[in-house]
């Protein structure tokens, strides 16, 4: 049951990043590759409809996790408080921005809010992927299931790291680009005229930029938590995700030159999906490491809510699950196609 719990939860996050990942890099590109007030309010208009909704995956993982893996949930939420603050106020700001630019048309106003939402977007997208690159670190963690984690010590990976140090970071930079990329390849899905054809010339640019990264943030791994790729060796099944990843990274400048939208788009959503899979399957069965001492670390075992519970939950989860797969699946179709910028409110 709770390899089942295990694996829910990772899906919940690989969704979340997919679906509220183009959000984030349609915010990181925003004031580069729209110069103008129609491009701003068309990049906005092809989020407008989904942000918020998008949001609903993180809160799902959030409860889920609460509700399975009860230990985690208290040890991390303690331990990452002020980056958790931090990213709380960033998704404010956000969604103001995004709600607020369209109630002035003043261009002081407007420039503001652009910068609000881009500068917000750039650091969730960094928050995100440090957050990541802590969960693969490891973190102090004591006898007693908790942990204090400083925004940064000496900013090297240690047994009393701080959240922030250079393998963190890095992590950090990586999902920057990757998100970046993956708002990209969803605006230019969206977008019509000179302001998708700068979309289209970004794109490559930016796989170059997360392939080096990527390779770079591979070897830093290998370097600060080896046991990872290791249990992707002693699981012949992960190889499949091994192979999923390539396709994707490497199918999709071959989409892009070829026109095809929409597979441009898959192929960086097969990218994403696939590392984070990856990831969770080299990581399992430890949910958080300790690197105090690998005998404190929280496993799905020494973690996990009773099993009757579990088993109880697993029907709402899943009945809940349906009626927001029918949701989003409605709503993308709604809403599928080319901007107009006559049919949205976020460009009045």
């Amino acid at each position: 049951m709770t390899i089942i719990w295990f694996a829910l939860i990772a899906v919940a996050l690989a969704v979340y990043v997919v679906l509220d990942g183009f959000d984030f890099g349609a915010g990181i590109l925003h004031l580069f590759v729209a110069h103008t007030d129609e491009e701003r309010r068309t990049v906005l208009a092809a989020i407008g409809p989904v942000w918020d909704g998008n949001e609903v995956w993180l809160l799902a993982s959030g409860g889920t996790l609460v509700f399975v893996f009860p230990a985690v949930y208290a040890a991390g939420f303690s331990g990452f408080y002020l980056p958790l603050m931090m990213a709380l106020w960033l998704l404010i700001l956000r969604g103001i921005s995004i709600e607020f630019r369209s109630h002035e048309k003043h261009w002081i106003w407007r420039s503001f809010w652009d910068g609000v939402f881009a500068f917000s977007s750039l650091l969730m997208a960094v928050i995100l992927g440090a957050a990541l690159g802590n969960v693969i670190r490891g973190v102090p963690l004591t006898q007693q299931g908790y942990f204090h984690g400083p925004l940064f010590t000496n900013f090297m990976p240690g047994k009393n790291p701080g959240v922030l140090d250079w393998y963190t970071v890095l992590v950090g930079v990586f999902a920057t680009v990757a998100l970046a990329l993956h708002g990209a390849c969803y605006l230019q899905l969206k977008t019509e005229g000179t302001l998708q054809k700068r979309l289209n010339a970004t794109i490559p640019a930016l796989w170059a930029a997360m392939l080096a990264t990527g390779l770079l943030t591979t070897l830093a791994t290998n370097a600060v938590r080896p046991e990872l790729y290791a249990n992707l060796i002693l699981r012949p099944w992960t190889w499949l995700l091994a192979l999923m990843i390539a396709v994707s990274v490497f199918g999709l400048p071959i989409a892009h030159r070829k026109g095809s939208e929409l597979f441009t788009f898959i192929a960086s959503a097969g990218t994403l999906i696939g590392l984070l899979a990856a990831t969770a399957a080299g990581l399992y069965p430890v949910l958080l490491l300790s690197t105090t001492n690998a005998a404190y670390s929280l496993t799905v075992y020494n973690s996990a809510n009773s099993q009757h519970g579990l088993q109880i939950g697993l029907i709402w989860w899943s009945t809940a699950l349906a009626i927001a797969v029918v949701y989003f699946v409605f709503l993308f179709r709604s809403f599928k196609g080319k901007v107009n910028l006559g049919d949205n409110v976020y460009h009045e």
